[in-house]
């Protein structure tokens, strides 16, 4: 054992670019299958996608995994408040 410690590789490696490319497939993969659930939290689905959800989270760091989660439902919320705004934009305008 060296001075940081066991060279034991217990999860992905963020600085590998194979590690990183598996992730964001993985990620990718869940989502869309979120996306066909119609689902926007992860983690809200149940057991419908079980098996990318398990990909995902044994290729990617857990705070990818919390980021990544965020990040979703960031997006989505965003969406609606700028198809809110273009609407309000698009009501004045009519005026």
């Amino acid at each position: 054992m060296g001075w940081l410690g066991s060279s034991d590789k217990k999860g992905p490696d963020p600085v590998s670019r194979q590690d990183r490319q598996k992730c964001w497939e993985s990620r990718d993969a869940y989502f869309a299958c979120l996306d066909a659930a119609g689902v926007v939290n992860p983690g809200t689905e149940g057991t419908s996608c079980a098996a990318p959800l398990k990909a995902y989270q044994q290729n990617c760091a857990k705070s990818w995994v919390d980021y990544f989660n965020q990040r979703r439902v960031l997006a989505e919320q965003q969406k609606s408040v700028l198809a809110t705004v273009n609407t309000q934009a698009s009501a004045a305008n009519r005026k």
